[in-house]
């Protein structure tokens, strides 16, 4: 079911399309870089309560997106020579990258061979730590508590919550509400939270973080592949906002150690976790610099312009939404119309507070 602030949008997307506002926009563009972010690339599922749809894009989608940007004559680089690129200021084509987080494992069984038929470049950034089997999917552990309860009770800041939760809407509300506050909380406290859930409502945190991501089987067949840049994402993808400096530099230092070690590579490259604007501040911009990374990606909406004077250590990407499979609306947004970043949630709020 489509919100209607989603369906609101979509139309918008369509209509800027149709009316050649797109292509209007795209003319002023040229020149303009983009970097799209994904993260799962998988087949299509209809499971009732999909909270994180939105993070998904079919292979098929993929497929048809690397075939469009061909068509409509995209220089598809890598990161490096984005940066190159990024860097002069001439120029009128419009180039862009293809980057996925995460490092999930449907990454080698659904988009590596659509990515391989094309031959063309691409990005992923790695959470050492879900690969060593130590990370935990807090993310996905909140969505089976949801999914599978009717009432949820939890300290929140310190007040006692109670929330009823007996329909597809409200799960989607509380989802949000769940998430937005474990985010904003300590990497320490965030365990001590979604462990305290997961053993209240019988879901089993170790299970639901097990085998989620590629092997390091996986990542080496990866780091031979001339079109793979392999990137650190920290190793346990936490919230750089709500970590200390020590610790947020430990884990930019170690990520990259442990990619480079057991792959024989350099590392050069870096994606804030989660990568919006509540998630990193400068302060991690200038320790991603002080690590000596070439490049960092966020997640805040924006294109590359053409002065050649951008920040290397916050490139902006544009996240795409899985929900989307119209490419008409996929050429709207490349063309640089300003589309407000949508909510989560696919139906209206109905949460009840019991």
């Amino acid at each position: 079911m489509l919100s209607w602030k989603r369906a609101l949008a979509n139309a918008g997307l369509e209509v800027a399309y149709a009316s050649g506002l797109a292509r209007l926009a795209e003319r002023n563009a040229h020149g303009c870089g983009v970097i799209l972010k994904f993260e799962h690339v998988r087949p299509s599922h209809r499971d009732p309560f999909q909270p994180l749809r939105s993070h998904e894009i079919t292979p098929e989608f993929l497929d048809r997106a690397i075939e469009a940007l061909k068509r409509w004559k995209f220089d598809v680089l890598s990161i490096d020579e984005i940066a190159e690129r990024a860097q002069q200021p001439i120029g009128t084509e419009r180039y862009i990258a293809l980057t996925f987080d995460g490092a999930y494992c449907d990454f080698m069984t659904f988009a590596y061979p659509v990515l391989s038929r094309h031959r063309v470049p691409f990005a992923i950034y790695v959470p050492t730590g879900f690969v060593d089997g130590i990370g935990q999917a807090w993310q996905l552990a909140l969505r089976d508590v949801v999914a599978k309860t009717t009432r949820i009770a939890l300290v929140m800041d310190g007040d006692e919550k109670r929330f009823n939760v007996s329909d597809r809407a409200s799960k989607y509300e509380l989802y949000d509400v769940l998430h937005a506050w474990l985010l904003s909380l300590p990497p320490d406290d965030l365990g001590v939270a979604i462990g305290d859930l997961c053993r209240r409502y019988g879901v089993d945190l170790s299970s639901v973080s097990k085998n989620i991501t590629m092997t390091w089987q996986d990542l080496a067949v990866l780091a031979r592949d001339p079109l793979a840049t392999i990137g650190c994402a920290t190793v346990n993808y936490p919230n750089l906002r709500q970590t200390k400096g020590t610790a947020v530099l430990r884990e930019m230092a170690m990520g990259r150690k442990v990619l480079e070690t057991a792959l024989g590579m350099s590392c050069r490259h870096f994606a804030y976790p989660y990568g919006d604007r509540d998630s990193f501040t400068p302060r991690d911009v200038m320790l991603a610099r002080e690590s000596g990374f070439a490049t960092a990606v966020s997640s805040e909406a924006g294109f590359i312009g053409r002065d050649g004077q951008p920040d290397l250590m916050r490139l902006p990407r544009i996240a795409w939404d899985g929900r989307r499979t119209s490419l008409r609306a996929f050429r709207a947004v490349l063309s640089g119309i300003t589309v407000r970043r949508e909510e989560r949630r696919e139906v209206e709020p109905a949460i009840n507070y019991g």
